[in-house]
């Protein structure tokens, strides 16, 4: 998976990574020929006492060094882009591929995970691309070059070589073995971090309102002590890798000055050659160390790779269809005709035979006991999930042969849990259309009953919002969630017990407003308070995930012991 991604990824940058190869090959080229230099001022130049010689060979050098780092400088450059853009490529992706998962792959991942593979995983294949780039070339032509120019400095040492670089390469092998295991655990305990993180976070009311905070404590500190040890072991076979890579290399070199010595006093070898050969060694074993520390980077990389590949080969359940119906001849009708729905796995059906319609213009309401499935059914509308039996009908045309961005500008939907973006009021309602002037944000605050609080608010339509609206209130929340739904200008309005946070005056002024102000926009309602829906034009009664009741709420009270159960709870005997 880790070569698919970087070769998919990288080949819109071919331009790059040939002027890179180019400029790494100069460096690398430049490196190896600045020993056989040095080594001849030490044999020809000092030897001789020739000062001409000594400045003409040292400038060459001096030249050589200077092209050298600036290739060397322009590589990384190439090196840097390539990589931030490759990363820059996979987070994208990743968002694409996840704006476009339905409510059953987000729950499979996990919100968490989803954002460490967008960020953590990414990272750590761009890391590797950005080390991949910079020595893909230096390191093997170090090594390998380097072997090259020793031998053609003296064959005699060639056997520390042959000694040096296996037992290097061995010891790298047994290190890496041990480290991919490793990094595939802790990915998955930096997902568990996160998740908790996450959940505290989003949920830090709760857990004061209950007293958790230190029993919430414990169990992030529980999570964060799996990392820390596992984070441990990594550390310590990185912390093994380079004293032992530092005490090869120079034991070599040791071995190079002892067995060289002894051939410079027997006159087999001139000083200046003992000397390039020590440097060759250094550049070989340095190749070889800088070629183990990329390949230590890729066993983490390929466990972020793998799990960047399962975001991006998963196909959500909501596919586009193949000839999308782009018109809807019945605007503002919605049609259940024998409706069934189950999640994957699961023993019983959440819903089953769900039967009734909703002409434009109508109000119907969809009410039952915690669980009966109202938000599930209404998730179907927009497509949140698919049906596995039956159809669903919006405006005429099944749901799922309908193009999707034109099926979701008919409905306007407000969810059991408002969320606002961080921004102002105005950004936050134009998310429902950006075009939408002020007056049509007024307008619609207005239907929603929220004019009077924004215009409390420091700034009005300009008012700062936190993340998820965490300086309103939650009935603030819920009208800003309606108002936006509204400027939305849709022909069905999808309420997911909108209404819960709002007073009873609120909320018949609000229903009042709505019916008044928006007559042709259908309304789905799911309530659980009875009072919210009593002028509906039908009223759906679910139970176990059945249609155990329809009809107006003065039917139902007559006809349906499951309604009147409801109606009599709350609303009285007399209801």
């Amino acid at each position: 998976m880790l070569v698919r991604l970087l070769v998919r990824y990288l080949a819109p940058y071919r331009w790059l990574l040939a002027a890179l190869l180019v400029f790494q090959f100069a460096s690398a080229i430049a490196a190896l020929y600045l020993p056989r230099l040095n080594a001849d001022i030490i044999d020809n130049g000092l030897a001789r006492g020739d000062t001409a010689y000594i400045w003409s060979t040292g400038a060459l050098m001096l030249t050589i060094s200077f092209g050298q780092i600036s290739a060397s400088i322009v590589a990384t450059y190439f090196a840097a882009r390539a990589a931030m853009s490759l990363g820059r490529d996979l987070r994208r992706d990743i968002f694409d591929k996840v704006s476009g998962f339905s409510e059953r792959e987000v729950s499979t991942f996990g919100a968490g995970s989803l954002i460490t593979r967008n960020t953590n995983d990414v990272q750590q294949v761009q890391m590797l691309t950005m080390m991949a780039s910079t020595m893909m070339v230096t390191a093997p032509l170090l090594a390998i070059g380097g072997i090259v120019m020793a031998l053609q400095q003296d064959v005699g040492l060639s056997w520390l070589i042959g000694v040096a670089v296996p037992l290097l390469l061995f010891i790298v092998g047994l290190v890496i073995s041990r480290m991919v295991p490793l990094f595939r655990t802790f990915q998955a305990k930096l997902d568990a971090i996160n998740r908790i993180m996450r959940e505290q976070l989003t949920g830090v009311r709760v857990v004061r309102a209950f007293v958790r905070e230190d029993i919430e404590e414990k169990r992030f500190a529980v999570a964060n002590t799996d990392i820390m040890v596992v984070g441990r072991k990594v550390g310590s076979l990185f912390v093994l890798l380079f004293p032992i890579a530092m005490l090869v290399l120079n034991v070599t070199v040791v071995g190079v000055i002892w067995f060289g010595g002894i051939q410079v006093d027997a006159g087999e070898v001139e000083i200046g050659t003992l000397f390039a050969f020590m440097q060759y060694v250094g550049q070989i074993l340095m190749g070889v160390l800088m070629a183990s520390f990329m390949t230590i980077m890729i066993p983490r990389a390929a466990v972020s790779a793998d799990r960047i590949g399962e975001v991006l080969a998963s196909e959500s359940t909501l596919t586009r269809p193949a000839d999308p119906v782009r018109t809807f001849d019945e605007p503002g009708t919605v049609r259940f005709d024998d409706v069934g729905f189950s999640f994957p796995g699961a023993e019983e059906p959440v819903l089953r035979g769900i039967r009734f319609d909703a002409a434009r213009g109508e109000t119907v309401a969809i009410v039952g006991s915690t669980g009966a499935g109202k938000t599930t059914l209404i998730s179907l509308i927009p497509r949140l999930f698919d049906v596995t039996s039956g159809a669903v009908k919006v405006g005429g045309v099944d749901v799922r042969d309908a193009d999707l961005d034109e099926l979701w500008k008919t409905i306007g939907l407000v969810p059991q849990r408002p969320f606002l973006f961080s921004g102002t009021v105005a950004s936050n309602l134009r998310f429902g259309r950006e075009d939408a002037t002020d007056d049509e944000l007024w307008h619609a605050l207005e239907i929603a009953q929220g004019r009077d609080f924004v215009e409390e608010m420091e700034g009005g339509l300009e008012a700062r919002i936190a993340q998820g609206g965490t300086n309103v209130s939650g009935g603030q929340r819920q009208r800003l969630s309606i108002a936006r739904a509204i400027v939305h200008r849709p022909d069905i309005l999808v309420f997911d017990d909108s209404f819960s946070a709002l007073d009873l005056s609120t909320d018949a002024r609000l229903r009042q407003a709505l019916w008044r102000e928006l007559p042709e926009v259908t309304k789905i309602v799911v309530a659980q308070r009875i009072s919210t829906i009593t002028d509906a034009d039908r009223i759906i009664v679910l139970e176990d995930g059945r249609m155990v009741g329809r009809g107006t709420h003065t039917e139902l009270l007559a006809s349906n012991e499951t309604y009147r159960e409801i109606a009599e709870s709350q609303l009285g005997v007399d209801a």
